[in-house]
Formats: structure tokens, C-alpha cells, sequence
């Protein structure tokens, strides 16, 4: 049993056949998903697709790439949400240093928040951190009381470590499957397994097996025999682990039955 710690199936590329989606994951061993926000408009959909399925599992949070969409008066729709929603996790929210054109103050001031939020409501945080691991670190450390997850982490060993040391895991997904990412790979290889969850980022993020295409839910079990070779191990024992890690940050409940 696998869970997809980041995946985007409500976004409008799934509307044709998310269905059909979900069920190629549950066949291939994905019982649950993880799906993060990007904007409070799209809140509402999120909440509707999330409740089609016991195995989706809803985020809400404010993405730093979207920032052009946010405004202030969100973060308070935000507490409102997480306080009547319960969701499992705050996010997807964070810092984009890579985009230009995004104020990298502004970024802040909305990460902040959600970072406060999750605090208060003892929620874990998904984040994005493009090109600032390092100012996300800061960020952390600032607000204090936190945990959750870095998603498509491609940072260094040391950040790797710094961020555990800060009750923060390392979502991996396609990026690992492709040869050239060696840093990504030996990182994957060598850090304790309790440190690492799976995730697709679906649509986006295709492994390199499907290059390209539409990613989706159930190419996960690419990115977990990607791992499991790269550690040397049966995918049963990545698999078992990354369950395990993500049940725990996440306080999923029981998955459905495939």
C-alpha cells in the first residue's frame, strides 16, 4: 500500500477522467493521495473532488507561484478553512526563487502566515521550495513548532539533514527517476529511510519512463522501484517505510480497500 504524498487531481487536465485515474491507482497499490492547494479559488473544488473519494486526502494553502491570485483577506478564509475543513495538511505553500517576477518579500509574508497557521492548528506543512531551502530553513526556525514536508526536495545532503532536524521529511517523486539527477540520487540512496515520503506532483513531474505525458497517481510505483534500487533494497521495504512516514505526518486514517 502506497501513498501519494502530492498529487494535483483536481486540476482541470483530470475533469475528463479522474475516475478512471483513481482507479489505475488503487490497482497499481496507491490507496491514498495527498492533494494540496494552489489558491483559494480553487478551494471549493479541491473540498468536492477530495469527498468522491475516501482515499483523497485535502490540503488548503496559498502556492507562492500563484501569487498574483492571493490576497490578504485569504489567509483569514484560510484559518476559517482549516478550522471548519480539518484537512491534513496546510499547503501547498512556501518560496519560489526560481520564477521571476515573484516578490520575494510578499512570498514571505504569505509563507509566514500559513506557517503560523499550521502551527496553530498543529497541522504539518507542505512546502514548496524552489531555489530556497535555505529561506525556507530560515523560516522555519523563525516560527518554531513546526513539521511536514519539503516536496520534489533537490537540495543538499546538509539541508536534507537540517530540515530533519527541524521535523521536516523529503518528498520524492519523478525527478529521482531521471540518471542525470546524481545529487537527487545518492541522496535517495543513502538517507535514513525515515526521512523520505513518495509523491507524483501529478500532472506534473513525469518520470523518465513516461517523459513527457500526463503523470498521474499511479506511476508512483516507478519513483518507489527507482529508490529501492537506488538503496538496494525490495520495493516491499521502501514501500512499508514511506506508508509509514507518511501516516504519521499526515495522521492519515485507515486506507480504503483496494
Amino acid at each position: 500500500m502506497l501513498v501519494d504524498t502530492h498529487c494535483h487531481l483536481d486540476t482541470a487536465g483530470f475533469d475528463p477522467d479522474r475516475a478512471r485515474v483513481i482507479a489505475r491507482a488503487r490497482a497499481a497499490g496507491v490507496l491514498r493521495q495527498v492533494v494540496p492547494a494552489i489558491d483559494a479559488a480553487g478551494w471549493p473544488k479541491l473540498k468536492a473532488v477530495c469527498s468522491e473519494d475516501t482515499g483523497l486526502h485535502p490540503a488548503y494553502g496559498l502556492h507562492p507561484m500563484f501569487l498574483a491570485s492571493h490576497r490578504e483577506v485569504h489567509l483569514s478564509e484560510l484559518r476559517r478553512w482549516l478550522e471548519r475543513e480539518r484537512p491534513v495538511a496546510v499547503g501547498e505553500c512556501g518560496l519560489d526563487h526560481f520564477v521571476e517576477g515573484l516578490d520575494h518579500d510578499t512570498q514571505l509574508q504569505y509563507f509566514d502566515a500559513q506557517l503560523r497557521l499550521a502551527r496553530d492548528f498543529d497541522l504539518p506543512v507542505i512546502v514548496h521550495a524552489r531555489l530556497a531551502v535555505d529561506a525556507v530553513l530560515a523560516a522555519i526556525r523563525r516560527i518554531g513548532g513546526l513539521r511536514g514536508v519539503v516536496h520534489s526536495f533537490s537540495g543538499s545532503r546538509q539541508q536534507a539533514e537540517q530540515l530533519a532536524d527541524n521535523g521536516f521529511l523529503l518528498g520524492l517523486g519523478g525527478p529521482v527517476t531521471y540518471e542525470r539527477a546524481r545529487r537527487l540520487r545518492s541522496l535517495a540512496a543513502e538517507v535514513p529511510i525515515e526521512w523520505l515520503l513518495l509523491e507524483t506532483d501529478a500532472p506534473d513531474q513525469p518520470d523518465a519512463m513516461n517523459r513527457g505525458q500526463r503523470n498521474e497517481p499511479s506511476r508512483l510505483t516507478t519513483v518507489l522501484q527507482t529508490i529501492a534500487a537506488l538503496r538496494g533494497v525490495a520495493p516491499e521495504i521502501v514501500a512499508s517505510a514511506t506508508t509509514a512516514n507518511a501516516e504519521r505526518l499526515f495522521r492519515l486514517p485507515e486506507a480504503p480497500k483496494p
